[in-house]
């Protein structure tokens, strides 16, 4: 069971409160729980990622494990706390401005 902390804004797209407990087979990467997300809150496709280039988009940030996964491939496996369901992968909006 991966577990998923959306910022809050996608929290209320998906309509759920907390954490989403995922079910993700194979191989658990930033690309499969992005898939797993997807296809259980529809509501949130697009928003994290492009649907066609299916790039993270610019102001989203991917932590794991107190560290910055947004720029790692997105096929890399996430790390073993993540797989355990020990650490949350956590899905961040990223804040600009001066």
């Amino acid at each position: 069971m991966i577990r998923v902390v959306l910022p809050a804004h996608l929290r209320t797209l998906a309509r759920v409160d907390g954490e989403v407990k995922l079910d993700v087979e194979g191989e658990v990467t930033q690309r499969s729980v992005i898939d797993a997300l997807e296809a259980r809150c529809a509501r949130v496709r697009g928003t994290i990622r492009d649907q066609v280039t299916q790039q993270r988009r610019a102001f989203v940030r991917f932590f794991a494990c107190e560290q910055d996964l947004s720029h790692e491939s997105p096929d890399a496996p996430l790390p073993d706390a993540v797989t355990t369901g020990a650490e949350p992968f956590l899905i961040v909006g990223a804040m600009a401005g001066g």
